[in-house]
């Protein structure tokens, strides 16, 4: 049987080479070792990904190569999930995630998808590109307790404070808590827009999104 170190380097090599057939294989290998799933996704899915993101960044790897690594990452997601050994939420909680307009890089927000869904919580994903205002029509339709917004180019970063001042004009800013992330996001910047908290990544996400919950529903009450 493969060591540990031999299983985690297989999966985030068949990861990066966007190797899907390499990456169930792992995952499965990571099952019948007895390996943490939840430490599998989040932490070697997540640096495989980070080298992916660099690849890109240098122009290495292209658009394709990210999809491919992508749905390599999702193939091991699939097989993992279910050996996750997370707590589930015990607050019933909605989240919108989506990736601001003008930006199609939606890699960390699919992590931040995964982990918040395999702990319970209702993950709507609105996708990548998102036009501002959806963000306010869908979390106003599902009564959203939180509302994720992702940006990997600087130049979308604006889009984010757009989407809090709409809240705000509508009247229904204290209704939600807002996170936001990316790669060029700084925690420093996403409270001068008023966001509520620039999660350090996937994993922590999940404690910070339990918090932000149970402090809304403290504030609010039960609904909107």
């Amino acid at each position: 049987m493969p060591t540990k170190e031999e299983i985690i380097n297989g999966l985030k090599a068949a990861i990066v080479n966007g190797d899907e057939e390499a990456a169930a294989k792992w995952a499965k290998e990571a099952i019948a070792a007895g390996l943490d799933a939840y430490e599998l996704v989040t932490k070697y899915g997540g640096e495989a990904m980070a080298i992916v993101n660099q690849e890109y960044e240098k122009k290495r790897f292209f658009v394709p190569e990210v999809l491919c690594a992508a749905n390599a990452l999702n193939v091991a997601v699939d097989i993992l999930t279910p050996y996750m050994k997370v707590d589930k939420t015990t607050v019933p909680a909605t989240i919108v995630l989506g990736v601001v307009e003008g930006d199609i890089h939606d890699i960390g927000k699919n992590l931040v998808k995964i982990m918040l869904s395999a702990s319970g919580f209702n993950v709507i994903d609105l996708g990548k590109d998102v036009p501002l205002q959806k963000f306010l029509e869908k979390a106003k339709e599902v009564k959203a307790d939180i509302v994720g917004m992702s940006a990997l180019m600087s130049t979308t970063m604006p889009g984010m404070k757009k989407v809090i001042n709409m809240f705000q004009e509508a009247g229904v800013r204290n209704k939600v808590k807002v996170i936001v992330g990316g790669g060029p996001v700084t925690e420093e910047w996403a409270l001068s827009i008023g966001a509520d908290a620039r999660p350090h990544d996937a994993s922590a996400a999940v404690g910070v999104v339990k918090q932000l919950v149970e402090k809304l529903r403290s504030e609010r009450g039960e609904s909107w």
